[in-house]
């Protein structure tokens, strides 16, 4: 459909990947599961299939502006949103849709990360068109929830209503954020809950209506560029806008509030890729349940991942659960049961040795 667009969001600086993944070139921009393309290559490549390439955007940070362009060289100048500053997912959807609804009032659209796993990406391709052509249809906010098969704690949780609104597409009861352990297996046993994968998909028209009525300060803000997005103007009045602008998720800001909110579930090999067992549980693993780069020896070692530069030989004894992770700089060494931590160790790094290590 010629109305159809993509939004995939690269302004992340990946902290709980660190110290991989840095400040001047986040994880989207890596390589990490070592299949030649970058994670933000391989979601451009995935929604090439569903819309045209012209119909694709990247949100980024200003800073991040060249690494695109590097990366993905076929790109126009115009299709790189561009934020002056970070302010989460909300004001990043709220200037989208408007500079959208500027450009075709009757669009949709979705709203992705540009740093997941997808395996089956046929499915995920279909589970997508479904979801376009449901929000073309209808007044709705629609997602793609995830089928658990742990009680993960990293995640978002959706409830939803065991009455199918239409072709297995179902109205949310609940949105609950990263749950605890007990809470999350109560959540598995239940049958009706769903991992929120982050995946938004509406009409400009269902988005700005929410925004209008849930948060109509930052919808005030983004709505007074009516005439100036797609114009030479936007990039001064976007400055502008994003220091007044509140930072908060779009859950928090939308998903949580309104109340037609609908899900599809579904399973297409799906990982956020958000800590380092994420991608633990992806890589190939040894008789031990290692999974190790290939200039990595182990002794007596179980349940670990080992990440190091390809030229340095690293050998490992006696380590259970751990994750290990070398660079030219940093050394990181941590149980993999308290990865959690990493993005409060990077924030300790910050504050002790400034920004050279980030």
């Amino acid at each position: 459909m010629s109305n159809n667009y993509i939004g995939i969001m690269a302004g992340g600086i990946g902290s709980r990947f660190w110290p991989q993944s840095r400040q001047k070139r986040p994880k989207q921009f890596l390589d990490i599961l070592g299949t030649g393309k970058t994670l933000i290559q391989s979601t451009y490549e995935r929604f090439k299939k569903i819309v045209p390439e012209d119909h694709i955007y990247i949100i980024t940070g200003q800073n991040y502006v060249a690494l695109v362009k590097e990366q993905l060289p076929t790109i126009q100048d115009h299709q790189i949103i561009a934020e002056p500053s970070r302010r989460n997912t909300g004001p990043c959807v709220a200037y989208m849709a408007h500079k959208l609804h500027a450009l075709n009032p009757q669009a949709n659209f979705v709203i992705a990360p540009s740093d997941h796993l997808i395996t089956e990406e046929d499915v995920f391709a279909t589970a997508i068109n479904k979801a376009l052509q449901f929000a073309n249809s209808y007044d709705s906010l629609v997602t793609l929830g995830i089928r658990p098969t742990r009680p993960d704690t990293g995640y978002g949780y959706i409830q939803y209503l065991d009455n199918s609104e239409k072709n297995e597409i179902y109205r949310v009861k609940t949105f609950t954020e990263k749950p605890s352990y007990e809470i999350a297996k109560t959540f598995l046993e239940s049958g009706d809950f769903l991992w929120n994968s982050g995946i938004f998909i509406w009409s400009v028209g269902s988005i700005l209506a929410a925004f209008a009525k849930y948060q109509p300060d930052i919808n005030d803000l983004f709505k007074e560029g009516t005439d100036l997005y797609n114009t030479p103007q936007e990039t001064a009045f976007i400055e502008n806008t994003y220091a007044q602008c509140r930072n908060i998720s779009i859950d928090y800001a939308i998903m949580e509030y309104a109340n037609n909110v609908f899900v599809i579930p579904a399973s297409f090999g799906w990982s956020d890729l958000g800590t380092w067992t994420s991608l633990w549980e992806k890589y190939p693993k040894d008789y031990a349940n290692n999974s190790v780069a290939d200039n990595v020896l182990l002794y007596d070692s179980a349940g670990c991942m080992v990440m190091a530069p390809d030229k340095k030989l690293v050998i490992v004894q006696g380590l259970e659960d751990c994750c290990v992770v070398d660079t030219e700089d940093v050394l990181l060494i941590c149980k993999l049961a308290d990865e959690q931590k990493i993005k409060d160790i990077n924030a300790e790094v910050k504050r002790i040795k400034g920004k050279e290590y980030l």
